[in-house]
């Protein structure tokens, strides 16, 4: 089923078409899900509508809301870090869809449970040595407004079905993790704080939406922590992958030879108690009944 942009009604509204739509509409059409995509009137994409959500206005326009398709699902995959704007988003969506009775899917960031580890793969964090093992269930930061819009979406359950996909670190097509090594271990010291990596391929991305989509029941009002159920060592990855500015094999498995002999490390990878954060994110994957399909970074 094609994507149907002027349709009135789509099985998912995308609101967002970002790096995650270039897996998940592939899916939908091999699936025979339908879906309409929008994108920024600044930065338009061919097969979308227009749409952008400014979460600062208080009192914006109805009516690029209006021209939005009902949808049993509206996946939101942009931030919103504003206080109230999570409602209003649903709000607005609601009274220009009365008969949609639309479900609500925020895609966020595996982040939000340590506030001293980067997001994805930004370099120069110091990391979490202590931190242990971490599920969806564990504590995240309080003062992370990202993860306090989610629990405002997730508040508005069970009278309007949400929930939230908090992502780690994602990869797939162009996004490859070999080609940051670089920016994350610059330096011998830089490398010697870098321990854990959790990552997600775009199309176990894509799979788990969907799962979630036609299984919506199981994952209203819950918060999920998505990886691919793997714990990755900066270490291993850097001897492995070690390049230099001109793309050429560059210092760092000296230097992780050398940080082995120094930390008493005898094998890579290192193990969750020695490299800090480890994520848990079985509960999602038992729940669905689904197995991550790529594991092998590149």
């Amino acid at each position: 089923m094609q994507n149907q942009v002027n349709a009135a009604r789509v099985d998912i509204l995308i609101l967002g078409a970002g790096w995650t739509s270039t897996f998940l509409i592939p899916l939908c059409v091999e699936r025979q899900v339908s879906y309409t995509a929008t994108s920024r009137p600044s930065h338009p994409k061919p097969d979308t509508v227009p749409f952008e959500f400014d979460e600062h206005d208080a009192h914006p326009d109805q009516g690029q809301f209006a021209v939005l398709p009902g949808a049993k699902t509206v996946l939101v995959t942009f931030p919103i870090n504003a206080p109230g704007a999570s409602a209003r988003l649903v709000r607005l969506y609601k009274e220009t869809h009365p008969n949609a009775e639309p479900h609500f899917m925020q895609l966020g960031s595996s982040g939000i449970w340590d506030v001293r580890l980067p997001l994805s793969l930004r370099p120069s964090a110091r990391w979490n040595r202590k931190a242990g093992w971490l599920d969806r269930h564990s504590p995240y930061s309080e003062t992370n407004t990202r993860a306090a819009a989610e629990a405002e979406l997730l508040a508005l359950s069970p009278e309007t079905p949400t929930t939230v996909l908090n992502l780690s670190g994602l990869f797939g097509g162009p996004r490859a993790v070999k080609h940051v090594v670089g920016r994350v271990a610059p330096t011998k010291e830089a490398l010697k704080s870098s321990g854990s990596l959790h990552m997600i391929h775009g199309i176990d991305v894509a799979r788990a939406i969907l799962a979630v989509h036609d299984n919506f029941r199981l994952a209203t009002g819950q918060r999920w922590m998505l990886t691919n159920t793997r714990v990755y060592d900066w270490w291993d990855l850097a001897a492995t992958w070690g390049t230099d500015a001109e793309n050429k094999r560059g210092p760092q498995a000296r230097w992780v030879r050398e940080l082995m002999r120094e930390e008493g490390v005898r094998a890579l990878p290192r193990t969750p108690e020695q490299i800090g954060r480890a994520l848990d994110s079985r509960d999602f994957w038992d729940t669905f009944e689904l197995e991550p399909v790529i594991a092998q970074l590149d």
